[in-house]
């Protein structure tokens, strides 16, 4: 069981995520209504949130150091704040501007960060191999970092997590692969496209624990990840869980979502595991409404220094198109 701090700290992570996403939707709206125009306003091109997903960053990430080796995916907001990303710097390259992570080329989906060694990609379970050659990388290094692999429910229909278990499974790496189910890939639900229930059970064809973790709890997962980096870190091996999470909204921003349901919206808006969690929290005595507030406040606080800062920075000159590309 995690500490009373940990669980507080934990907390902080999903409101400032929450609160991230939230002020970035709003942002990327501007300019693209009535009619949604997906080139205009301060943030052009897709834009894909998590909202909803916090507690797999949260309590997977308390676990990591920043020399661990993070992989997220098209969705990687949460995950890359809750390693330590610089939430400016973030939301500067959300914007496209010269001050972010990839001095605006790169965009929210292609993330790419070396002070925490964290990365991510568009393209489904890309970041599977890449947190396998991270760990190789450390094993042969007689280092005992660890690399983390995020990744959907649809990516493990790809080849690239079979390729990936099996040589991590081989090999003896230090590496935690995170499914965060969220049960649509897209507008497709997993009872279509996958055939069992609990990718988890996956683990057991490549002879390495396989965990799930049925119903969002940042607990719960915290616990199972704990286990799982203990795990690699001891030269152990793999392990895999599983989280049945929500996402809240689309699978982009501007998503019409006409493949969900009204009853969904209803359930998944109900079970809402940051609200859910603050209540526990206070219900349990580990902080107060009072508390709990402070946490909102002090997050709202970052997060306008952090848009402030995205706004005001200025765009990269048309001549830094050259820079930084491989010839």
């Amino acid at each position: 069981m995690p500490s009373n701090e940990t669980l507080r700290e934990m907390h902080h992570q999903m409101v400032r995520i929450r609160l991230f996403e939230e002020t970035i939707q709003k942002a990327y709206f501007e300019g693209k209504t009535p009619a949604f125009d997906i080139a205009a306003g301060p943030v052009p091109g897709e834009m894909h949130l998590a909202a909803g997903q916090e507690p797999v960053a949260a309590g997977v990430c308390a676990h990591l150091r920043s020399t661990d080796a993070v992989t997220a995916t098209h969705r990687p907001h949460h995950v890359a704040l809750a390693h330590g990303m610089d939430m400016k710097r973030l939301a500067a390259e959300i914007f496209g501007k010269d001050t972010g992570l990839g001095h605006g080329k790169g965009g929210h989906m292609h993330l790419f960060d070396a002070a925490t060694n964290f990365g991510c990609s568009g393209i489904i379970a890309e970041g599977m191999p890449t947190a396998v050659g991270h760990a190789l990388a450390f094993k042969k290094q007689d280092r005992d970092d660890i690399a983390v692999s995020f990744f959907g429910e649809g990516a493990a229909n790809q080849g690239a997590f079979h390729e990936s278990l099996n040589l991590a499974a081989l090999w003896k790496l230090g590496v935690v692969f995170v499914c965060e189910d969220n049960a649509w890939a897209i507008s497709v639900p997993k009872e279509k496209s996958t055939a069992i229930a609990n990718n988890s059970d996956r683990a057991a064809a490549y002879g390495i624990p396989g965990v799930l973790i049925p119903d969002n709890d940042p607990v719960a997962i915290y616990e199972a990840a704990g286990e799982a980096v203990a795990r690699a870190r001891r030269g152990g091996g793999p392990s895999l869980i599983e989280v049945k999470t929500d996402r809240l909204f689309g699978h982009f921003e501007g998503d019409p979502q006409l493949y969900r349901s009204k009853q969904e919206f209803a359930l998944i808006k109900e079970r809402d595991a940051l609200r859910v969690y603050e209540r526990r929290l206070i219900d349990t005595g580990v902080m107060t409404s009072q508390d709990a507030q402070a946490t909102w406040d002090r997050a709202r606080a970052e997060i306008g220094e952090a848009i402030e800062f995205a706004r005001s920075s200025p765009y990269p000159e048309p001549a830094s198109a050259l820079l930084h590309v491989f010839a």
